[in-house]
């Protein structure tokens, strides 16, 4: 099921291609990050995606060898809807995600957390996020990880959007 628009899509937008970090190369400052939530949270796969008007588009992502895809099939897609952690502990249970082709086909997503990335306005400019191959749940210690890792995602981007003022 495609996600539906925020309400200030066009703000968000906006604040996104402000960053100019669309299509850049790859990061280590990123790269860690996406690493870290790998290890910490034992996921074969992490990104950070960030979502326009067509597709994610992976700042840094782990296990998987792509670089974007589109925002109709996109999990991140759905996260940037709301200010919590998205957290679906079954794929093939949740309505929104069950026929989704990243679930009935290559890389087989079961489980996925994401927490949206805010950079300080009312809406998310994309996402970090953490996928398992098997269903599987997080603790609140683990929840927590994330969110500090989504932070720091977060300070970053706050200080690119810094620096291009």
């Amino acid at each position: 099921m495609e996600a539906k628009l925020p309400q200030n899509e066009e703000q968000r937008l906006t604040a996104l291609r402000q960053l100019n970090i669309l299509n850049t190369p790859i990061e280590e400052r990123f790269e860690r990050i996406t690493r870290m939530v790998c290890r910490s949270l034992k996921v074969p796969i992490a990104a950070i995606s960030l979502v326009d008007e067509s597709r994610q588009w992976f700042k840094s992502i782990q296990g998987l060898e792509v670089s974007e895809t589109s925002r109709e099939i996109a999990f991140c897609a759905h996260a940037i809807l709301d200010d919590e952690l998205l957290l679906v502990t079954d794929t093939t249970k949740d309505e929104r995600f069950a026929d989704n082709p990243l679930v009935t086909d290559e890389p087989f997503i079961r489980f996925y957390a994401g927490y949206p990335l805010n950079l300080g306005q009312d809406f998310h400019v994309g996402t970090l996020c953490a996928i398992d191959r098997v269903p599987r749940d997080l603790s609140t210690e683990e929840q927590e990880v994330l969110y500090d890792l989504a932070k720091m995602v977060e300070s970053e981007l706050v200080a690119i959007a810094l620096s291009q003022s």
